[in-house]
């Protein structure tokens, strides 16, 4: 395990103490570390999640539709 010392803002303090209340951890190393972790699901990589292939590979067998003026179309006139 890594240890280090951080400089937080009040904010940041209370975030984290509402976290650890809200999971029930031990200290705000475990609250911080489920920030992280969630941060990573939610936002670093979410297009690689199952969920989102799934997603993907049923979008890429539906058909196509052709259109002549694309800002016609789109009302973007």
């Amino acid at each position: 395990m890594v240890m280090g010392m951080i400089d937080i803002s009040p904010e940041a303090n209370q975030v984290l103490n509402i976290v650890k209340a809200k999971f029930g951890l031990k200290d705000k190393s475990e609250a911080i570390e489920q920030v992280v972790l969630q941060y990573q699901e939610e936002i670093l990589e979410p297009e690689l999640r199952p969920e989102f292939i799934n997603k993907m590979m049923k979008r890429q067998k539906e058909g196509t539709v052709r259109i002549k003026d694309f800002k016609k179309h789109f009302g973007m006139r």
